[in-house]
């Protein structure tokens, strides 16, 4: 009988928690632990192991603990760690010796200046299977020793990204909506959206600290209130990240599943899901031509309802819940 171990972070926003979901309705005795153990301390040791031991968690060492004791005690059959975990490569050794299947959903690219980790990049390859949903990872994964590599792309939970259920009259609430953090290569982009005076919210952190976006900054918001935010904004603005080398990203998904008209970064995975333009969605490759199409857009309600219910019946009809990816994990492995 399958009994899976998920390795990641509980709260409701995170993968971990849609896994484990995904766990609960496949019938999958499931138990999580919380990658947040492994930085649970004051805020100068954060800031120092992160920044002089190179991104790397405070309590690893009792984190590593934590996951073998509770491997004696659930004793899985699986494991499923989620992005960057916090697992060394002693640890994965120790886990495939008890006969636990190792697994990695490898959300961020380890290989971006932000993220990469020597400490993870040692115990990458000991995973017994890593699924990324980048293809710019493949080559790099393989590279660096990993067994397996599969491509899998994000997905949504309908547990919580489902369209918000107020008033069909209810006025809008802005223009435009960006719901992610505030990369300094996205800034420009709110500027344009901005300078072109259009009413722009942006859920997430850190745009308080630019100039250009502070006056639009709405702070984190959680998924009812993103929800509700979606159904009231004009557009749904979605970029891709460009320091983790993604042509998609998790707001791919969720955003059409929560009902909303989506502005999109052009890419050709965008292209393959979401068909030529205006059949789903907008595309665009620059500033100029986001504010060319959100102008298009802005100006044609009935379009905007037409793409918002294509995108939304495309996404919640093909298979794309994480329910879906982790039976296609289980599957392939």
């Amino acid at each position: 009988m399958m009994r899976l171990l998920i390795v990641g972070n509980p709260e409701e926003i995170h993968i971990g928690a849609h896994f484990r979901d995904a766990a609960n309705t496949l019938g999958i005795a499931t138990a999580l632990c919380d990658t947040r153990a492994a930085f649970a301390a004051r805020w100068l040791a954060r800031q120092w192991n992160w920044r002089v031991r190179g991104h790397r968690p405070p309590r690893l060492e009792f984190f590593q603990r934590v996951v073998l004791e509770t491997c004696e005690q659930f004793a899985p059959t699986h494991l499923l760690a989620t992005g960057i975990a916090p697992l060394t490569r002693a640890s994965l050794i120790a886990l495939k010796a008890r006969g636990v299947r190792t697994l990695n959903f490898l959300t961020d690219d380890p290989w971006s200046a932000a993220q990469r980790a020597g400490w993870f990049l040692r115990a990458v390859s000991e995973y017994d299977c890593v699924f990324t949903p980048r293809r710019a990872n493949e080559m790099d994964l393989r590279r660096a020793g990993c067994a397996r590599v599969e491509f899998l792309p994000f997905a949504y939970n309908p547990r919580v990204h489902f369209p918000y259920a107020g008033a069909p009259d209810e006025p809008a609430c802005c223009d435009i909506l960006f719901a992610g953090g505030a990369d300094a290569d996205r800034v420009p982009y709110m500027d344009a959206l901005l300078r072109a005076g259009w009413q722009v919210d942006l859920y997430g952190g850190y745009w308080e600290r630019f100039r250009e976006t502070r006056g639009a900054a709405r702070g984190h918001v959680d998924l009812a209130g993103l929800r509700r935010a979606v159904r009231r904004a004009r557009i749904c603005l979605n970029l891709v990240r460009r320091s983790n080398r993604d042509d998609h990203v998790m707001r791919s998904f969720e955003i059409p599943a929560m009902g909303g008209c989506v502005l999109t970064e052009d890419s050709p995975t965008h292209r393959e899901w979401f068909g030529e333009e205006g059949a789903a969605v907008m595309y665009f490759q620059t500033r100029a031509e986001m504010i060319e199409k959100a102008r298009w857009l802005l100006e044609r309600q009935a379009e905007r309802t037409r793409m918002a219910r294509a995108a939304h019946v495309w996404v919640t009809t093909h298979r794309h819940t994480y329910r879906d990816r982790l039976a296609a994990m289980l599957e392939m492995d």
